[in-house]
């Protein structure tokens, strides 16, 4: 489906929907419409961080049909995603969740919270969006947030209703599916 706008023509105006059939996919899917819907209107430039990875082996059936059988994590990841909005540059984390009670800090690994504190301390804007795949939840959270309470030993998890009191929620749409960078005005630009 195209949507042109504002003008109704063909051209740099115009915008590719990829579906309009999002809900049920997951946050990653979710997240890379928003990025490409992003970047398609020159709003901002954000990108999944790949995973780097040290191939061992691989199996060449045939010449187009390269097959990867043995690979490992070379360095442990940072965040998910990271890029440039407004002249500041973003970095952030995404998760999901089937639980229907909580998010366990087991998802988020030491170097992503180190990851997160180091980017803040250098003044990014950094958070993390997290999924309640159950409820169709997507909420904000600022990353000194999540760093805190990850820091506080006597928990496990954040239950759902820490969420709805200290994240924000992002409503499903359709383009983007996932309209973070509405958060993003809201707690960075307001005013501008």
């Amino acid at each position: 489906m195209m949507i042109n706008y504002p003008n109704g023509k063909k051209g740099s105006n115009t915008v590719v929907v990829k579906s309009s059939g999002h809900r049920g996919m997951n946050l990653e899917n979710d997240l890379n419409l928003s990025n490409e819907y992003y970047r398609q209107l020159d709003r901002a430039i954000i990108y999944k961080k790949p995973t780097p990875i040290q191939i061992v082996h691989v199996d060449y059936p045939k010449r187009t049909a390269a097959k990867i059988d043995e690979a490992y994590f070379k360095i442990p990841s940072t965040t998910d995603y990271n890029g440039i909005y407004r002249g500041r540059y973003l970095d952030f984390e995404a998760k999901e969740t089937a639980s229907r009670t909580s998010f366990p800090f087991s998802s988020i690994h030491p170097h992503q919270i180190r990851h997160l504190q180091d980017v803040l301390r250098h003044g990014a804007i950094a958070f993390v969006i997290i999924r309640f795949k159950e409820y169709e939840e997507t909420f904000f959270v600022e990353a000194e947030k999540i760093v805190c309470a990850y820091q506080d030993k006597e928990r496990r998890s954040l239950p759902h209703s820490w969420f709805k009191k200290e994240g924000i929620l992002i409503p499903l749409s359709l383009t983007p599916p996932v309209n973070y960078l509405k958060v993003v005005d809201e707690l960075y630009f307001k005013g501008e």
